[in-house]
């Protein structure tokens, strides 16, 4: 089977999120299967590009209404990844240094998916699918079924794979000419709420629709920011699927970036060392439990609360705890918790930004991972933190629902139900507890450890889900 993989970000290439790691990891682990998969994302200007040598394989001109382009795609020489990278090169708008934020973003991601739909319809093959994910390639179902120009991919299933459903990619109708040339008596698959909606036009248009995780699946047919009838109407091509995390990347025993490696047989002492490390590097205590944040600092993922909790924390444990958050994102919150870095010297530190590996190293040292997100679809920071042998501290949502059993039932973290400053405190103050209780400690640890969070069963079901529509599409 040849299977298209079409993204905004792919890890290692171009990272904002979970979604550079699923579309980094999936096609790995599918082709491992012994499928044809390739993935493509625009041409970035990211280190990794600048590292690796491309053929140019196309070459063209994307049209969006007025405005002409020139195109290439390029495709990774050596397969580096593990499956074929194509990168789809639009000088004009994509040779910038970050992969989101612009005000032309509709422009340049629907300039994208022209693009590379020009490309897959001149080449002698048609893919057996075509999995898109989230809204910013969305409009790639509408435009293989209706666009007058891809009529040889009309009989090629998609799938659309939705990793947040907040982020719909919508726009007014005065941008309806960019599109190709389609039968204007379709244009009801473009629209949702009086715009032309990126993501309702995949689930329309799709041949199936998955999410990062089942639980998210019923969260947004309840609540969906104004999708939910449109998830109901779906429901019966749709299907929850849990992300899985990539064992070559995420691995102790194997990690580059840590200080020391270890595994089930000496994580207490492999992680203590990391601690010290770590704790060494940032000016804290590795004798106290080390309470840890990763992400994106929004509201979404309960960043608000960080500051609050922190402070109310550390005055309730006297100073017992220490806390270490990486992270960017609203400007507030940053600000919020750098003026923390006064009040809490030796107990508490931020570090502004994103650092892959540094992130790997807090997984390894931390004892305690936060995640009190409001919307979580799948979540992978919890099954890193298992993996490494931290527990995670979770709100029941999402993914972190699926995932992460509270110790109370026998499980492998600590869950609380409100993304409130009151439930993260008392659940601190659960793993406060817990850290004092060794044995207790350590076997919740390695039971997360030995959680298996792989990707090869995911495929499988990632692969079932193509076969289905491809039967069906052939009937």
């Amino acid at each position: 089977m040849e299977i298209f993989h079409i993204g905004a970000e792919c890890y290692p290439v171009a990272k904002v999120g979970g979604l550079a790691d699923v579309v980094g990891a999936l096609p790995k682990y599918q082709n491992n299967s012994e499928h044809i998969v390739r993935v493509v994302i625009p041409h970035y200007d990211t280190a990794f590009i600048k590292e690796n040598k491309f053929d140019c394989v196309h070459s063209g001109f994307v049209k969006l209404g007025n405005f002409n382009f020139p195109f290439t795609v390029q495709k990774e020489k050596k397969d580096n990844l593990g499956f074929e990278l194509y990168l789809v090169e639009i000088p004009d708008l994509f040779d910038r240094k970050d992969i989101y934020g612009y005000e032309d973003d509709i422009e340049r991601f629907l300039s994208f998916q022209i693009a590379t739909l020009d490309w897959i319809s001149t080449r002698n093959e048609v893919p057996d699918i075509i999995n898109c994910h989230d809204h910013h390639t969305g409009l790639i179902p509408f435009m293989m079924l209706y666009a007058n120009k891809y009529e040889k991919l009309r009989k090629t299933p998609t799938v659309i794979t939705i990793h947040n459903s907040i982020y719909q990619g919508q726009f007014g109708f005065n941008k309806l000419y960019y599109l190709p040339d389609f039968d204007l008596s379709k244009v009801n698959f473009l629209e949702w709420n009086d715009k032309i909606n990126s993501l309702a036009s995949a689930i329309k248009c799709a041949s199936a629709v998955t999410t990062v995780s089942p639980n998210y699946l019923n969260e947004i047919n309840n609540s969906a920011y104004g999708l939910e009838s449109l998830f109901n109407l779906a429901r019966h091509k749709s299907k929850g699927i849990l992300n899985g995390i990539d064992l070559e990347v995420w691995n102790p025993k194997t990690d580059k970036m840590l200080s020391t490696n270890y595994s089930t047989r000496n994580f207490e002492k492999g992680k203590q060392v990391n601690k010290e490390k770590l704790c060494y590097q940032f000016d804290l205590d590795p004798t106290k439990p080390l309470f840890s944040f990763i992400g994106r600092l929004l509201e979404e993922k309960g960043a608000d609360l960080l500051p609050h909790i922190a402070a109310l924390a550390l005055s309730e444990n006297f100073k017992q705890i220490n806390f270490l958050f990486l992270g960017s994102g609203n400007t507030e919150i940053e600000n919020q918790l750098s003026h923390l870095l006064a009040s809490f010297k030796g107990n508490y530190n931020f570090f502004i930004g994103y650092n892959e590996e540094l992130a790997h190293q807090i997984y390894a040292a931390s004892d305690f991972l936060l995640m009190p997100s409001r919307i979580e679809p799948c979540g992978l920071n919890q099954m890193y933190a298992m993996h490494y042998g931290t527990i995670p501290i979770v709100r029941r949502t999402g993914g972190l629902k699926d995932t992460v059993i509270d110790i109370g039932d026998n499980g492998n973290g600590i869950c609380h139900d409100q993304a409130s400053i009151v439930d993260v405190c008392f659940s601190i103050q659960r793993a406060v507890n817990l850290y004092k209780d060794k044995k207790s400690l350590n076997k919740i640890r390695r039971k997360g450890m030995n959680t298996d969070h792989s990707w090869e069963s995911v495929s499988l079901e990632y692969i079932e889900i193509y076969n289905l529509t491809i039967i069906k599409n052939e009937i």
